[in-house]
């Protein structure tokens, strides 16, 4: 049987495992991934708009990994639609980086339940395999901790480098053409930057696990050993 501060150590463990389960599935679920401004640059140009008129010409856009939202400013008045990325925009979009997103992230969901198990495992026994001791749980944490990673990488590098948010704005836009000004990682992003954070705090919950602590020994148990090493 572990003692009592290893049972606390992985007892707590397996929470945050949990709690990083739930910290992806909400990401997953939600579409506040990404916010951001666009310009109807279309509409603008076309009136020839100065300086303070291009306030008549700025839409907002959120969407998440999907669906999302958007409001068109075209000079007629906000126009709001919604939109799902499947089936037919990721066509549109980087198609292959986009579902490996989607995939590194039910990988990490997986590891996360696997760590939370076997965190439970080590609180009520110590286990004959290494696999399922410290040496396994600092496997699936650095796992899930690492596809969580691979995620959050790969979402911003479709952001930056693969002009998602203005793909998205303009997927089926035949006549107006839409210009992003700002854009801005949301909540469920950093949902996910926090879900592999926990697994960093629980890598580091499983290295203390494994410190030997001398024992103290009471001011009796000294006394003893003092008589029998006299009388010996």
């Amino acid at each position: 049987m572990p003692g009592c501060f290893k049972k606390t150590l992985f007892a707590l463990a397996s929470t945050i495992s949990f709690a990083s389960f739930i910290l992806i599935a909400v990401a997953m679920g939600t579409q506040r991934w990404m916010t951001g401004k666009m310009l109807c640059k279309t509409g603008a140009d076309l009136v020839n708009a100065t300086d303070p008129e291009l306030v008549k010409f700025m839409g907002e856009i959120s969407y998440g990994l999907f669906r999302g939202g958007k409001i068109r400013q075209c000079g007629l008045g906000g126009r709001r639609s919604k939109f799902t990325i499947f089936p037919h925009m990721v066509k549109k979009l980087n198609t292959g980086l986009h579902v490996m997103i989607i995939m590194f992230l039910c990988v990490a969901m997986g590891f996360s339940l696997v760590s939370f198990g076997f965190c439970i495992l080590n609180a009520i026994k110590v286990p004959y395999r290494a696999i399922k001791g410290p040496a396994g749980l600092c496997l699936w944490n650095l796992l899930a901790g690492g596809f969580i990673a691979l995620a959050v990488t790969g979402f911003m590098a479709a952001v930056k480098l693969h002009h998602l948010t203005e793909r998205i704005a303009n997927f089926r836009e035949n006549v107006f053409q839409f210009v992003i000004l700002e854009e801005r990682f949301e909540d469920c992003f950093w949902l996910c930057v926090a879900s592999a954070t926990a697994h960093a705090v629980n890598l580091l919950l499983i290295a203390i696990s494994g410190i030997h602590f001398p024992k103290i020994k009471t001011k009796t148990e000294e006394a003893n050993v003092t008589a029998e090493d006299i009388m010996y």
